[in-house]
């Protein structure tokens, strides 16, 4: 894993990010003449030989608050260093739990990998951050579940625009089962991954007896051509 070493030269938006210095770093910005613009934002975007920004050592170090403001200021959240690491593999290789929370909440990408196809639930795997290990695949089954919904909705938006009108039972079937998962997504409390996997797995069940009667269905919106 790769690991921090002191910068070189000076780094006012480095240092803050080491002392979690929060009220500096805004002054480091606001005195900037235009928004994105001055000595703060080409220090925030600035990759040491490695590929990493101070973004990096922020994450290390768990300050989440810092980090929270970097992306404010332009910082990219899914920045990547030369052999891929990610912001979210940083912060699980160092069992920064809160860290990781904060970078799903900004929707960080979990299931990028590095050079070694790993996501980071591999890397806290790894460096035994139980925790951390288990909070990532309760993301990504989440992820999974938000993802297999969408799925489903465009797929049927786009065989109905390929197909012409769908049967109207199998279409109200389709979106009354992803409305169903989706508001079980907002309003159940303290899930666990079990749980999202579960939900998604009875979405495909339903999903597969659908797509199943469609494509045998006469009137599933397939033209016929008389002889």
């Amino acid at each position: 894993m790769e690991t921090l070493y002191a910068a070189p030269t000076v780094n006012p938006v480095l240092e803050c990010a080491l002392k979690d210095d929060l009220q500096a770093l805004k002054m480091l910005f606001e005195d900037a003449p235009e928004p994105g613009k001055g000595r703060a934002t080409d220090l925030l975007l600035k990759k040491d030989l490695m590929g990493r920004n101070v973004l990096f050592p922020a994450c290390i170090l768990g300050r989440c608050e810092i980090v929270k403001e970097l992306i404010k200021y332009g910082a990219n959240l899914n920045s990547r260093t030369s052999r891929g690491y990610s912001l979210l593999h940083c912060a699980a290789a160092w069992g920064q739990l809160d860290m990781l929370k904060t970078l799903i909440e900004l929707d960080a990408n979990v299931k990028a990998c590095n050079f070694c196809n790993e996501k980071a639930y591999e890397i806290a795997v790894r460096y035994n951050k139980t925790e951390c290990a288990d909070f990532l695949a309760w993301a990504e089954a989440k992820l999974e579940l938000k993802m297999y919904i969408s799925f489903v909705q465009q797929s049927f938006t786009d065989l109905e625009k390929t197909q012409g009108k769908l049967n109207k039972e199998y279409k109200h079937q389709t979106m009354a089962a992803c409305k169903s998962k989706n508001d079980w997504l907002e309003h159940t409390k303290n899930p666990t991954t079990h749980d999202f996997v579960e939900q998604k797995l009875q979405l495909e069940a339903i999903m597969q007896t659908i797509l199943s009667k469609l494509n045998t269905t006469p009137d599933s919106g397939k033209s016929t051509s008389k002889s």
